[in-house]
C-alpha cells in the first residue's frame, strides 16, 4: 500500500457514531483510567534512589574521617621516625660538625639548634619527647645540652650505664620515673644507636 492508497482509505472511512451516554461517560472513564496506578507504586520508585544516595554519602563520609586519621597518625609516625633515622642524624652532624646541639620537631616545624662554637662534645644521640597535653615535642640531643622547647627550658642528661635525665621548669625526670612534675606531662626518653662520621 503506499501514500496516495492509504490517504484514500482514511478519507472513506466514516467516524463512528457515539451516543450520548458515551460521550457524557467518557471524561470519567478517562480520569479514573488516570488514577488507576497505586500509590504505593509511585512511592517505593523514589524511595529507593534517595536511601542508596544517603547511605552512598554516609559511607564517604566514614571513609573520608579513617583516611584522614590514618594519615594524620601515619605522618605523626613519620615525623618521629624521621628524628630516630640514622642517616639523617648522621647527616646534620656531619654538616654542622660539633656544632648541633639538637634537632627539634614541634608544631612549628623541624629546627636545627646549633651553637655558635664548635664546642659540642660528641656522644650517642637522645630521642626525647615531651607532651604537656595538646602540644607535643621531639627532639633528638645529646647530653649535657640544654634547649628550649616550646615554652620550657629542658636540660639533658645521660650516663654510661643508659639512664637518662630531664630537668626543666617546674619539672625532673628520669627514665620513666617522674620526680618532679605536673600531671599534664607526658615524657618519653630513650638512647639511639651511636653515629660513626
Amino acid at each position: 500500500m503506499n501514500d496516495s492508497e492509504l490517504n484514500r482509505l482514511l478519507k472513506e472511512a466514516k467516524v463512528p457514531e457515539q451516543s450520548p451516554e458515551f460521550r457524557a461517560q467518557f471524561p470519567r472513564r478517562v480520569t479514573a483510567r488516570l488514577h488507576w496506578k497505586p500509590a504505593a507504586t509511585v512511592v517505593s520508585a523514589h524511595w529507593f534512589p534517595r536511601l542508596a544516595w544517603g547511605l552512598g554519602l554516609v559511607a564517604c563520609a566514614i571513609l573520608a574521617f579513617f583516611l584522614g586519621h590514618w594519615r594524620e597518625q601515619n605522618e605523626a609516625m613519620a615525623k618521629n621516625s624521621l628524628l630516630q633515622n640514622e642517616k639523617v642524624i648522621k647527616e646534620m652532624l656531619a654538616t654542622f660538625p660539633n656544632r648541633v646541639r639538637g634537632i627539634v620537631q614541634d608544631e612549628h616545624g623541624l629546627n636545627i639548634v646549633l651553637s655558635d662554637q664548635e664546642n659540642v662534645p660528641v656522644s650517642t644521640p637522645l630521642w626525647v619527647q615531651i607532651c604537656d597535653g595538646r602540644h607535643c615535642a621531639t627532639m633528638v640531643t645529646f647530653s649535657g645540652q640544654e634547649l628550649r622547647i616550646g615554652r620550657r627550658d629542658v636540660t639533658v642528661l645521660s650516663d654510661a650505664s643508659g639512664k637518662i635525665i630531664l630537668a626543666g621548669d617546674n619539672f625532673l625526670w628520669s627514665n620513666g620515673e617522674v620526680l618532679l612534675a605536673d600531671g599534664k606531662l607526658k615524657i618519653e626518653a630513650k638512647t639511639l644507636a651511636p653515629v660513626v662520621l
